[in-house]
């Protein structure tokens, strides 16, 4: 698969791990950046990951910030993006299950690189159950267009 990653200077280490992880599984990392630890802004990094992953140059995206939080925050204001902070097996697991995420996050202070490699191993071999979520995600869907009134 195509695998988008972002990350500001508070993820860059845990984003690069992570790159090495998906290499390591077979995947194709596309790097978005940052590429150092100079200050940048992680909107700019949700939205580029954003971006390729629902124009389908990659199939889901990984994005890293200091918590996590603000660059999840950035993601899904693109239409189409549901990204997950995951801090757990179970949270990775059942954000796909569930939710149908396509992006997950991560907050490089509270991650190993062990950690978010596995949980974004979770993630990628995880499918979306369907069913009676399937609703609940068009209800997310819909929230979207309400807002181009």
């Amino acid at each position: 698969m195509k695998i988008s990653l972002g990350a500001d200077h508070g993820g860059v280490d845990l984003k690069n791990a992570v790159i090495s992880a998906l290499k390591d599984m077979g995947h194709e990392p596309i790097d978005r950046g940052t590429y150092d630890h100079e200050r940048v802004d992680y909107p700019d990094f949700g939205k580029a990951v954003a971006e390729d992953v629902v124009s389908g140059a990659a199939d889901f995206g990984v994005l890293v910030c200091t918590t996590g939080i603000g660059i999840s925050i950035s993601a899904n204001k693109v239409r189409g993006i549901r990204a997950a902070v995951v801090y757990n097996e179970d949270g990775a697991e059942f954000c796909r299950r569930h939710n149908d995420a396509n992006i997950i996050c991560f907050g490089q202070k509270y991650q190993t690189p062990y950690e978010a490699a596995k949980y974004t191993k979770i993630f990628l071999e995880t499918a979306f159950e369907g069913g009676r979520h399937e609703g609940r995600v068009e209800k997310i869907a819909a929230i979207e267009t309400e807002n181009d009134r």
